[in-house]
């Protein structure tokens, strides 16, 4: 198997994706904070200090997404057509799942989970004065999909 970002050389280098066709992309990822009880009903209440924690994370995720090629060295600038953020809260702690699509010539995987990560992240850094528990987990890629345009 060879790697996508090296060179014949084994240097990074950014794909080309100039002959690739244009396509509707679209990606899944998802991820979850653990977190302890006592702090998801302070979220749940949102008597968290910082302010509204889901809210901030979800805008965070959101925003992280958008500048996803500016964290990711080998990232190709794309035009994001949607990207969205959701939480479902647990006995133990806050699963994310983003989605992230666009119509281009190379996928939104790294969006995807870029926003999930940060939108954790957020979590994390609204909750650690009242929680020294938490901890990230299963930050990963659910799906991917590729519909060709025929143009």
């Amino acid at each position: 198997m060879s790697l996508t970002h090296t060179n014949e050389q084994g240097e990074a280098s950014m794909v080309d994706i100039s002959a690739k066709a244009i396509s509707h992309r679209e990606a899944i990822a998802t991820g979850r904070i653990q977190l302890q009880p006592a702090t998801l009903e302070l979220i749940r209440q949102n008597q968290i200090k910082k302010g509204d924690v889901l809210a901030v994370a979800r805008i965070a995720g959101i925003q992280a997404a958008k500048q996803t090629q500016h964290l990711i060295p080998l990232c190709h600038q794309i035009p994001l057509t949607k990207v969205s953020v959701d939480f479902m809260l647990h006995d133990d702690g806050i699963t994310a799942t983003a989605i992230a699509k666009t119509t281009g010539q190379t996928g939104v995987e790294m969006e995807a989970l870029t926003a999930v990560s940060m939108s954790l992240l957020t979590i994390y850094d609204m909750c650690k004065a009242v929680d020294k528990a938490m901890r990230l987990e299963g930050i990963h890629l659910v799906s991917k999909t590729k519909e060709t345009i025929s143009l």
